[in-house]
């Protein structure tokens, strides 16, 4: 569950932040405050600059309908389609794709990661070429509103965050309608079966079938 074991070297503008953090969670409170301090280290020949600490690359695709809010990086070549809504908080990395009524807070998106169909995807760190099929939710708050704890095996790992959605490793692919609950954390290159509902931690390169199936890839 380790940076370093879930996501490749590089592929995001935030890596030398990353890097040096030993859990991928403890970026989440931190999103904001690194926005402020990189959006002016950025290269005005390659990003504009925008009112409410936006920065935008010059080859970037906007759609006129898409809601950009405050505190974003949007990095190059990545595509924000229609009825997009990107409330605060995001760092979108390059060749990414928030689609169609897809609302994004406070989230790293790697680049190449799709979340292009009625997504929600809040509190949360997407690695390189993860993909979520349509109406992928990551529910970022527990039911009771106490502190999120990660699951793994017997273990629970106290967070301190009350805020905090999923955490997926690069190549991730999660099947269409699933919901991934506060603190799921998904090794590199799984599988997400359709309408699932996900839950703790599920290893690198596995299928998910059921919170009791899991299986190894062959």
């Amino acid at each position: 569950m380790k940076v370093r074991k879930l996501f490749e070297e590089g592929h995001t503008i935030t890596w030398s932040y990353l890097k040096e953090l030993e859990w991928p969670w403890e970026a989440l409170s931190q999103i904001q405050t690194y926005i402020e301090e990189l959006g002016p280290t950025l290269d005005t020949s390659e990003f504009d600059a925008h009112p409410n600490n936006v920065w935008i690359h010059k080859s970037a695709t906007v759609a006129p309908s898409a809601h950009i809010g405050s505190f974003i990086i949007i990095d190059a070549d990545a595509e924000i389609r229609h009825s997009a809504f990107i409330r605060k908080d995001a760092i979108i990395g390059k060749n990414a794709v928030v689609g169609n009524s897809t609302e994004l807070k406070n989230v790293i998106l790697f680049d190449s990661v799709q979340v292009p169909h009625f997504n929600y995807v809040g509190d949360s760190i997407l690695g390189y070429k993860a993909h979520l099929g349509a109406g992928v939710i990551t529910s970022n708050v527990k039911n009771d509103h106490t502190l999120v704890k990660v699951t793994c095996g017997v273990d629970r790992i106290d967070t301190g965050l009350k805020k905090f959605g999923a955490i997926l490793g690069d190549h991730v692919e999660v099947g269409c309608n699933s919901v991934l609950n506060p603190g799921t954390v998904i090794g590199p290159s799984t599988d997400i079966y359709p309408l699932s509902m996900v839950r703790g931690f599920v290893p690198a390169g596995c299928i998910y079938k059921t919170q009791g199936e899991i299986v190894k890839k062959t």
